[in-house]
C-alpha cells in the first residue's frame, strides 16, 4: 500500500510529517529520516486493529453444570 506523506520543515527545527488521507495522523522528527520513521509508526498504529474491533475466537463447548 502506498500512502502519500507530506514533510514540512518545522519553525522550531526538524520536520513535521502528516498523511492527508488519514485525519490526525501526524508526527515529527529531528531530521527527514526520523520524521519518516515516526510517521511510518503512526500510520501503522492508525491503521492497526483496536480492542474495539478485535473479534474473540474463543468458543465454549460442552460446558455442563
Amino acid at each position: 500500500m502506498k500512502i502519500r506523506v507530506v514533510l514540512e520543515p518545522s519553525e522550531e527545527g526538524g520536520y513535521t510529517a502528516y498523511v492527508p488521507s488519514l485525519p490526525g495522523c501526524i508526527s515529527e522528527g529531528d531530521d527527514v529520516q526520523q520524521a519518516l520513521a515516526n510517521i511510518s509508526e503512526a500510520v501503522a498504529l492508525y491503521l492497526g486493529p483496536t480492542e474495539d474491533n478485535l473479534v474473540s475466537s474463543t468458543h465454549t463447548r460442552g460446558m455442563s453444570s
